[in-house]
């Protein structure tokens, strides 16, 4: 192998890839402005042709983020993300390494049977609900899951690109080829290595945030703490053996207790919420919000059974599908001058009055006779979508963004179908990823899981632009010659190196590679020149191509991989946080890539 000449272009890549690097650590440009600046300046210097600098926005990587996030905004449009979180939220409960064992380890295993990125993105909005749910601060939450999924696609061929061409790059050279499972004790070690490193040393190395303590009193968000009147949300068994009959009102007014949901029978179903007058009978189950002493009062009063977590209403009230909204009343609305019990909130529009402000004083009790004027603040309860189909109407302001997505949940088995489709694809044939997921994103388009707008408002466009703008310059990398010209003296400044040395040299060199050129590139680029030099100094070939295989995995420096900029935005992250948790992390995965495969091969 000779030499690749030195030239003006490789010169003016490294420094185009020098001044990256910088911008990212230094943050004087957003990292997504940044990608477009080098996007644009690499036409401008002559190192990519001005038809090329565009070309990442139909790279196989971006389109599989953009369908990928789509498939996954359904998946969370239909309520199935929330059935994920309450079991992982029950056995984690408010440790944080329980947590972070949890979700790490149930990403390592669905990015081993997927691509790292489709499970990174299944599993965002799961961390974003459990986020809310402890009160942790996402920032501490999402880049631990983020790197499980890097590592977990170490587990298998199947897991990540540059294992799933590895047998094809190898072929040419009469290498025996892998079999799906001869990767798997490698990237499990990997994987144990990195959940153990972010359980045990995590909470100082990840960057801090707000917690939910500190954003309870938000005028955007939670009403309630506004209204200790209301209490919390409790279920109510009515005794079989109750003598008495009881009204929905009775309990409004009498006992400040606001039923939201009530159950008789089978046939006649749940109501949500029941009107005013509603009947509640003997073997009767009611939702209502109450204060601990109101409901102790009835309680004693008429014998409830009080359950403190909702069982029968679980499903139908959870804080996805229903909660409490303020409303103003404005002058022109059709509420002023009539009493609540004329305005049918319960019957028409589904919505349950449960307080009324007006002069700074609030009531909660006797509501139905209440005649509204402008300016009185209304707290109701209802569920997302009776609140969205309320909103265009402007008979009431809302005080709140609303900004609940209206769930679906009758059609999550379409959705789930969707995703196996676009999945199953990836799995099962020869098209392009990209076109496989893109298959998946447009079913549920088209099924009416999401509409086309809901769609492109899930996509995060700094994601986008961070990823196209950088594919340029690994290409600039690669038909300079750049890439080729590193790799090759980097390799001979060791001479003939012992085997173990060796492996680690093309650790450190994929690794660093992988930083400014596609994991895919690097792969392309790094194996055949490692099979040559492994023949050259008594190695094994076909360990030297795994290392570049699974080297290539290691980015956690900085967030120019698919996983780490799709979580750079919900996570509120920086490049220095990126490099302050992944520099360990990179030298422990080195360290146990080479000792692993040394001790097994």
């Amino acid at each position: 192998m000779t030499a690749p000449p030195f030239t003006l272009d490789i010169a003016l890549v490294f420094v185009v890839v020098g001044v990256t690097i910088v911008l990212f650590l230094t943050e004087w440009l957003r990292v997504d402005v940044v990608a477009i600046l080098v996007m644009i300046s690499l036409p401008l210097l002559g190192l990519v042709q001005g038809k090329d600098t565009f070309v990442g926005f139909s790279s196989t990587a971006v389109i599989s983020i953009i369908a990928t996030i789509i498939m996954v905004r359904g998946l969370d449009h239909t309520g199935l993300v929330s059935r994920m979180v309450r079991p992982l939220t029950r056995l984690a409960g408010r440790s944080r390494r329980r947590t972070t064992l949890l979700l790490c380890v149930a990403v390592s295993i669905s990015s081993s049977l997927m691509q790292n990125i489709g499970a990174a993105a299944l599993f965002l909005p799961v961390v974003q609900r459990m986020s809310r749910l402890t009160g942790r601060p996402i920032s501490q939450m999402l880049m631990p899951v983020g790197f499980s999924a890097i590592l977990g696609g170490t587990i298998t061929l199947v897991g990540s690109s540059p294992l799933l061409m590895l047998n094809d790059l190898m072929t040419p050279f009469g290498l025996k080829p892998f079999d799906l499972f001869d990767v798997t004790p490698v990237g499990l070690a990997l994987a144990a290595a990195g959940i153990a490193y972010f359980v045990i040393f995590g909470k100082g190395m990840l960057p801090g945030g707000k917690t939910r303590q500190t954003e309870e009193i938000d005028p955007d968000g939670d009403p309630s703490p506004f209204y200790p009147g209301i209490g919390n949300l409790y279920e109510l068994k009515y005794p079989a053996t109750a003598e008495d009959t009881l009204e929905v009102g009775t309990l409004c007014d009498q006992f400040h207790v606001h039923t939201v949901g009530l159950y008789r029978s089978k046939s006649e179903g749940k109501l949500l919420p029941p009107d005013r007058g509603t009947r509640i009978v003997p073997g009767t189950t009611i939702a209502v919000y109450a204060t601990p002493e109101e409901l102790r009062v009835l309680a004693e009063a008429h014998g409830f059974l009080v359950r403190p977590r909702l069982r029968l209403f679980a499903a139908d009230l959870n804080d996805d599908l229903a909660g409490l909204v303020e409303a103003v009343v404005p002058p022109h609305s059709e509420f002023v001058g009539k009493s609540v019990q004329d305005g049918r909130f319960r019957h028409r529009y589904h919505m349950a009055v449960m307080a009324v402000s007006r002069g700074g004083h609030t009531h909660y009790g006797f509501l139905a006779k209440w005649i509204m004027e402008p300016g009185d603040v209304i707290l109701m309860h209802g569920s997302w979508e009776s609140f969205h189909r309320m909103r265009p109407l402007r008979q009431l302001l809302f005080a709140q963004s609303l900004d609940y997505e209206v769930l679906q949940p009758h059609k999550a088995r379409i959705a789930l179908g969707c995703f196996g489709l676009g999945t199953g694809l990836v799995a099962f044939t020869s098209l392009p990823i990209s076109v496989c997921l893109m298959a998946g994103a447009l079913g549920m388009i088209l099924t009416g899981v999401l509409s086309i707008d809901d769609a492109y408002r899930g996509v995060d466009w700094r994601t986008v632009f961070l990823l196209a703008g950088l594919i340029p310059l690994g290409l600039a990398m690669q038909q300079t010659g750049a890439a080729q010209w590193l790799a090759f003296h980097m390799l001979d400044i060791v001479g003939s190196p012992s085997p173990l040395l060796f492996y680690l040299l093309v650790g450190i060199i994929a690794t660093g590679l992988t930083l400014v050129v596609s994991n895919v590139g690097a792969t392309v680029l790094l194996v055949p020149l490692v099979i040559g030099m492994a023949q050259k100094i008594g190695a094994d070939p076909r360990v030297a191509s795994l290392v570049v295989g699974m080297a290539v995995s290691n980015s956690f420096l900085l967030p120019t991989n698919q996983v780490n900029a799709l979580y750079l935005g919900p996570g509120n992250y920086t490049s220095l946080n990126f490099v302050k948790a992944g520099t360990p992390l990179s030298i422990l995965f080195l360290v146990v890539l080479t000792l692993t495969l040394h001790i097994l091969y």
